[in-house]
């Protein structure tokens, strides 16, 4: 295990520590509501303590005794009682709802701005879909548990104890008797909780799989048809949806378990008391009203005790659902700002990498002692096969990653020692893989800079060579392009990016296989639109193909993650090395197979 993994690695908490923790950073910050839907609760409990008593006073008194000042009391008396009950049920209702959402959209945002502040290893390693889950399944769960689960416990706590104590009041002895019951069902529902817990926290990491699943298999639809895959993908899925339901089922027989033990155990109760409560009526040692008071209460007060059951279970399905979440609440990053880091000082875009050494996360060197240099406003193109290391030197560079051994410099600064903010917004990047947000053309081109006046867009698509195109969509600047860009070709996907990068307008530009996937003509209006955005930038362009370098300034050759050559076009096409054979194998008849050969050798 890494020390990395160490560090983001959150151990496994208690049902008590993850309560202690809920109170602590979110609940004990909103003490008058929680007070105010504590004293609705008391205001319940005691009503329906008082509806149970009042039967007593109503047998004894008005039926046996024949008190007509009852005949009127007594009912106005109920009727105020309910209403008591009713306005203060609604209002521990609104109360707890209100503070239980409140909770999970201060717990979201914790959630989001950890995951969108991540490093970008940490993204790598956990699917898309399983982060998902958490934001809408796993918080939902913990919704329901603060709002009804948590609530409920103390409301029928509550109620529960005042119900007691109408039962102690009118006959100790008998309410003696219901408390051998206790222990029992404690132990029973506590047991119960455990195994619920342990299975929902299975059953919460298989949905997140099968989220992740579903992500992959919908977005790479046009594959799944291509392969004639369809049948292969839904087996799969029905493997996974075979296993959440022995997963749900599980749940839902645990949770059944309470059902038959909780009724048998009151069973047994309310046998004894009609049996001991008879007996002591016969002879006279307590009336028919306080019987029926003590046996109003105890059937009472058996409802809110088996829901308290049930809703220890659902509380524990909240607690394994919080677990997961706190895992992203209690992630920190790696790669953070220096206490003492300063903003870049940019005063031309001089980028440069010295003894760089890099791995990820592996024994498997992907950059070795590669020391480059960018100078100020010119092309450096890094070309050679595919996992050379490329790539990676573009990723360090807005410092995504870090460098294992040796510094990454602009302008004669380490970026390690810059503000994250001020080392990116130094960079712009154009990479093959195009992100366009489901949003309009305007919010897309303006994304990183929400300001930009509606000129300053238009400008910029210009110089993109992509303001004809927009205007010629259904609602221009104002039309929504889809997820990823959807409704737009892949050269207008291209120049959108491109005028995204104008209208930052940064001195360092980064250029990760812009063209590759482009038709012959898309490619042609892209190449003259990243004319105009490297002109006075520090530019450093990826490409296999070399036929879009050979006007760089400077060309570093990679090969299994070093350095082997540097220079011009010219000078590297003259030698023999490795950019020779490339440039053979792009510019020449020869045979691929001879010059694959070649290169290999």
């Amino acid at each position: 295990m890494t020390d990395e993994t160490r560090k983001n690695q959150s151990p496994e908490q208690s049902p008590w520590q993850l309560a202690k923790r809920l109170w602590r950073d979110y609940l004990s910050h909103n003490l008058g509501k929680i007070a105010a839907a504590t004293l609705c609760m008391i205001l319940a409990a005691a009503a329906t303590g008082a509806q149970a008593w009042m039967v007593k006073p109503a047998l004894d008194e008005l039926l046996v005794e024949g008190n007509e000042e009852l005949l009127w009391i007594l009912p106005l008396a109920f009727v105020g009682i309910v209403m008591v009950k009713g306005f203060a049920t609604y209002g521990q209702t609104l109360l707890m709802q209100g503070l239980a959402l409140e909770i999970i959209r201060k717990i979201q945002i914790q959630m989001f701005d950890r995951v969108v502040g991540a490093d970008l290893a940490y993204i790598d390693k956990n699917p898309t879909g399983t982060l998902i889950s958490r934001f809408i399944s796993d918080v939902f769960v913990m919704r329901d548990a603060l709002s009804n689960s948590f609530t409920g416990l103390i409301r029928d706590g509550l109620t529960t104890v005042a119900l007691i104590g109408v039962m102690f009041y009118v006959n100790w002895r008998m309410s003696l008797i219901t408390f051998i019951v206790f222990p029992v069902a404690a132990i029973f529902v506590t047991r119960l909780g455990r195994r619920m817990r342990r299975v929902v926290r299975t059953t919460q990491a298989e949905y997140g799989q099968l989220t992740s699943f579903l992500d992959d298999v919908l977005k790479g639809i046009r594959q799944v048809k291509a392969y004639g895959m369809e049948r292969y993908e839904t087996e799969r899925a029905a493997g996974m949806f075979l296993t959440l339901k022995g997963l749900y089922f599980k749940a839902a027989k645990t949770r059944a378990r309470a059902v038959p033990t909780l009724e048998a155990l009151g069973g047994l109760v309310f046998a004894a008391i009609l049996a001991y409560g008879g007996y002591q009526a016969t002879r006279g040692q307590i009336t028919v009203g306080a019987f029926m008071a003590f046996f109003a209460a105890m059937l009472m007060a058996y409802q809110p005790m088996r829901r308290i059951a049930n809703l220890n279970i659902s509380l524990q399905q909240g607690l394994a659902a919080a677990e997961r979440v706190f895992h992203i609440v209690d992630y920190r990053r790696t790669i953070d700002e220096a206490p003492d880091a300063r903003p870049l000082a940019v005063t031309g875009g001089h980028v440069r990498l010295q003894g760089v050494d890099f791995s990820y996360g592996n024994d498997i060197p992907t950059l070795s002692e590669v020391t480059m240099d960018a100078p100020t406003g010119k092309v450096v193109a890094l070309v050679g096969p595919s996992g050379a290391g490329k790539s990676t030197v573009l990723n360090l560079i807005p410092r995504f990653y870090d460098v294992g051994k040796g510094a990454v410099t602009i302008d004669g600064q380490d970026i390690r020692g810059a503000t994250l903010d001020s080392v990116r917004a130094a960079i712009g990047l154009v990479s093959q893989d195009t992100m366009l947000f489901d949003d309009t053309v305007r919010t897309n081109i303006a994304y990183g800079r929400p300001d930009a006046t509606e000129e300053e867009i238009v400008a910029a698509a210009k110089a993109a060579a992509a303001d004809g195109f927009i205007r010629r969509l259904p609602k221009g600047y104002d039309t929504v392009v889809g997820e990823r860009g959807v409704i737009l070709s892949g050269g207008q996907r291209q120049r959108l990016s491109i005028a995204r990068a104008m209208l930052k307008n940064a001195p360092i530009l980064l250029l990760d296989e812009a063209t590759s996937a482009l038709d012959t003509e898309s490619e042609r209006k892209v190449q003259a639109a990243l004319k105009r955005l490297m002109k006075g930038r520090t530019t450093i362009v990826i490409a296999h193909r070399l036929s879009t370098v050979v006007d760089a300034d400077i060309i570093h050759v990679f090969d299994r993650g070093r350095i082997v050559e540097s220079g011009s076009h010219a000078e590297l096409s003259a030698g023999d090395g490795l950019y020779a054979r490339l440039s053979k194998m792009q510019f020449s008849d020869e045979a691929p197979e001879e010059i694959a050969a070649e290169s290999a050798e």
